[in-house]
C-alpha cells in the first residue's frame, strides 16, 4: 500500500504563532515581556521549545544556563497545551490535498517531533485528525526524527509499505529522516524558516499542495 507521510509544523500548518506565544509567557514571568516574535522567529519556533528558549535567553544579552531553559521549559508546554490554536493555521490546499490522496487509494499518517498528546490535541482542534491513518509523536517510541524508525512506525501503523512510502517535510530533519529510511522526500518550499529547502536536494520540491498529486505519483507509483 503506498503511503504519504507529513510532518506537522511548517508542513501541514504554520503553528509558529501559538509556540511563539507560548514561549512568551516564560519571558513575561521572568519579568522582559514578550521576548520573541513572528516576525523575526518564525523559523525558530518549529525547530522546537527549546530552540525558542534559547533565542530567547541570548536575544536578552545575559548570561544563562541550561538549568534556565530546563526550568522554563514544562511551563512553555503547560502554556501552549492550554491555548494550542488560536494563532495556528492549516497550508493552504493542504485539507483538500490529504484528501484527495486518500480518495485516489494512499494511506497518510503524521510522523512529527511534536509530543504525540500535543499532536493530537493541535489536530484534532484543528478538525484535521480523523482523515489520517497514524500519528506518530516525538515521544511515541524511544527514538525521535532523524531516526528512521518513527517514519516506519507511521507508515506501518497506517497499514502501508515502507518501501513504497514518501515523507512530507520542511527542514533538514525531515530530508534525513527520510534518506535513513531509504524513502523518497519531498520539502515544502513555504515553511516559517528563511532557508532555502532546494540545498538539501531532496527528490522534490512542493510550491503548494495542488501539485502534491502528481509529485507523489511520480514518486511512489
Amino acid at each position: 500500500m503506498r503511503t504519504v507521510i507529513f510532518d506537522l509544523d511548517g508542513t501541514l500548518a504554520d503553528t509558529s504563532g501559538d509556540l511563539l506565544a507560548a514561549a512568551n509567557v516564560c519571558f513575561r514571568g521572568l519579568g522582559h515581556g514578550d521576548v520573541l516574535t513572528t516576525a523575526t522567529d518564525r523559523g525558530t519556533a518549529v525547530r522546537g521549545a527549546r530552540a525558542m528558549l534559547t533565542q530567547g535567553f541570548e536575544r536578552l544579552g545575559r548570561p544563562f544556563e541550561q538549568s534556565d531553559i530546563d526550568q522554563q521549559f514544562p511551563i512553555l508546554l503547560e502554556a501552549y497545551g492550554k491555548d494550542i490554536a488560536t494563532h495556528t493555521t492549516i497550508y493552504p490546499g493542504a485539507r483538500e490535498a490529504v484528501s484527495r490522496l486518500r480518495d485516489a487509494g494512499y494511506k497518510v499518517g503524521i510522523c512529527t517531533n511534536k509530543s504525540e498528546g500535543l499532536a493530537e490535541q493541535l489536530m484534532a482542534a484543528l478538525d484535521f485528525r480523523d482523515v489520517f491513518h497514524s500519528l506518530v509523536g516525538a515521544d511515541t517510541l524511544t527514538v525521535r526524527k532523524p531516526d528512521p524508525l518513527p517514519f516506519v512506525e507511521a507508515v506501518t501503523r497506517a497499514g502501508g509499505d515502507p518501501a513504497r512510502a514518501v515523507l512530507v517535510g520542511d527542514t533538514q530533519t525531515d530530508r534525513d529522516t527520510s534518506a535513513n529510511a531509504g524513502a523518497p522526500s519531498i520539502l515544502v518550499t513555504f515553511g516559517p524558516g528563511n532557508f532555502d529547502v532546494s540545498s538539501l536536494k531532496p527528490e522534490a520540491l512542493l510550491d503548494h499542495f495542488d501539485d502534491l498529486d502528481g509529485i507523489v505519483a511520480r514518486l511512489i507509483a
